[in-house]
């Protein structure tokens, strides 16, 4: 299935992505949970969050706090508050920086309290995207407040595209572990 361009797309992959995450982090081992993200030696794994995130909850973590930004940004403009996605001081340049900071936010949070979080939080963002139409989310221009973009877009990106980042993880960490439990 490509991206998501009707609501309908949109929670059927939200959904199945959602599910298709949970079944693979219910397939982890103790030792793929235990051992720390490290992609150091993979010169093709070049973007940030590869250094970042030493852990599974670093990733749910992670999905959470972006679930976050899309529930504040919304309700905050429907309440006619002027808001931006990507909250001061930091923007679309400057994310990376933001991240970094929901990392350190949770350093002191359990990988219960973090698959619980998201849970929570999947919910919201699934609830308040059934809370539109099917115009308000793919047609461009409907709330000058996404910046000509379609409201949906930002739903698939903190939903069915940002689990399937997840999935991308978690496969390559299962994958270099993998080797090291067979030759032990």
């Amino acid at each position: 299935m490509g991206r998501p361009t009707t609501k309908t797309d949109l929670l059927t992959a939200a959904a199945t992505n959602y599910e298709k995450l949970n079944a693979l982090i219910s397939g982890l081992t103790q030792e793929e949970l235990r051992t720390p993200f490290d992609f150091s030696d993979d010169v093709k794994k070049k973007e940030a969050h590869w250094k970042r995130d030493k852990n599974l909850r670093d990733v749910l973590i992670h999905l959470h706090e972006w679930h976050q930004l899309l529930l504040d940004w919304v309700r905050a403009n429907q309440a006619g508050d002027n808001k931006p996605f990507i909250p001061e001081p930091y923007n679309w340049k400057t994310y990376g920086a933001m991240n970094v900071e929901f990392w350190k936010k949770h350093q002191d949070t359990s990988l219960d309290e973090a698959k619980d979080k998201l849970q929570k939080s999947h919910a919201e963002v699934v609830k308040l995207a059934e809370s539109f139409s099917n115009e308000e989310l793919f047609s461009k221009g409907v709330y000058d407040w996404a910046n000509g973009n379609a409201l949906g877009s930002y739903f698939v990106s903190v939903t069915s595209s940002h689990y399937d980042w997840a999935m991308k993880k978690l496969k390559a960490h299962r994958k270099k572990i993998v080797p090291k439990c067979k030759a032990n």
